[in-house]
């Protein structure tokens, strides 16, 4: 151990400490290295992860994918804000174009279109044809990178890989690329703005980055809550099943539309889906109810097991029930307190 003498005129040295304005600034959470480097090189391309993809354009997130979370147009579709047709219809049209020439701030050469980029210019075709306004679009578009980003950020086993490539115009418009099939007459893109260069995208329907900060910031921020709410995380990927009591407390409308699709073989993401919600708040109504005692993750049996339970089928089939009293009852104080014990565990 090393010592030092101090009077009052030297004072002790100060102890060495991270520089959390500088930590803060950067935004950085520890979620991913990779991320954050090619934030700070402002890369564009394609981050792909174990479970999601981000799209980087200029160091920016413009588009996330998991197959854990619905996409814009599921939550579109759920409601009856836009046709499944329509979305059907723009998206053909819009990789019909993914092939054709197209401009480049370099000279003129063929391309293309990632799935990101089909994706938004359909999206903005549903606009220009006014079947969907600017403001719904982009909601929901919010919606769907910060729902599938918290996924895609989630720890994995494997590293992820980047794939470097043009991301079109959906970043700062550097490098923009026009719609082949040009502006619809009288639609907002087809208006020249003062100031804004030829290809460049300008009016509604046009996706806005998010930096990596923020998307970071709001993950680690959904990853708290859902740690608050219930500390397992096994539910959030397990099958879940109901668990019934004599006289359940009662629950919002919210969680009850998601506890009658609870059957055994649901995932959290097959509610979602099924709902038209995003998956991160369907997560939060299951994990409610598990700390509830309302539903539990279904255990994993291996054939052969003795202790293994049926999965639970329609009504009428299956062996009868048990009705001479051999089967003791669950007690409920006892399935209680295994909920406290995996809860403690997970700590």
């Amino acid at each position: 151990m090393t010592t030092v003498k101090t009077t009052a005129a030297t004072p002790p040295p100060r102890l060495p400490v991270r520089d959390k304005a500088a930590a803060l600034g950067r935004g950085w959470g520890g979620l991913s290295p990779m991320l954050t480097r090619l934030a700070a090189e402002r890369a564009t391309g394609v981050l792909v992860r174990e479970r999601g993809a981000l799209h980087l354009a200029d160091g920016k997130v413009v588009h996330a994918e998991s197959p854990a979370a619905p996409g814009a147009h599921d939550l579109l579709a759920a409601h009856g804000t836009l046709d499944a047709d329509a979305w059907a219809r723009a998206l053909a049209e819009s990789a019909a174009h993914a092939e054709g020439p197209e401009h480049t701030g370099a000279g003129t050469g063929t391309r293309r279109r990632t799935g990101a980029e089909v994706v938004h210019h359909a999206g903005r075709r549903l606009v220009e044809d006014g079947l969907l306004t600017p403001g719904a679009l982009e909601l929901c578009r919010l919606t769907a990178l910060y729902d599938a980003a918290y996924f895609a950020l989630a720890p994995s086993s494997a590293p992820g890989r980047f794939r470097y490539g043009s991301e079109d115009d959906l970043g700062s418009g550097r490098a923009a690329v026009p719609d082949t099939s040009g502006p619809r007459e009288g639609s907002p893109t087809a208006l020249a703005t003062p100031g804004s260069r030829a290809g460049t995208p300008t009016g509604p329907g046009v996706p806005h980055p998010i930096p990596v900060a923020d998307l970071e910031r709001e993950t680690l921020r959904r990853r708290d809550l859902l740690h608050r709410i219930w500390p397992d995380a096994l539910v959030d990927e397990a099958p879940l099943t109901r668990e019934y009591h004599p006289a359940p407390a009662p629950l919002p409308a919210r969680r009850q539309a998601v506890l009658a699709l609870v059957n055994g073989v649901r995932t959290a993401s097959d509610i979602a889906r099924e709902l038209g919600r995003p998956a991160f708040h369907t997560l939060v109504d299951i994990r409610r109810l598990v700390a509830a005692g309302a539903v539990s993750p279904r255990p994993v049996t291996l054939p052969g097991d003795p202790l293994s339970v049926p999965l639970p089928g329609p009504a009428g089939t299956g062996p009868p029930m048990d009705l001479t009293g051999t089967t003791a009852p669950v007690d409920p104080h006892i399935t209680l307190l295994k909920r406290l014990r995996d809860a403690l565990e997970a700590l």
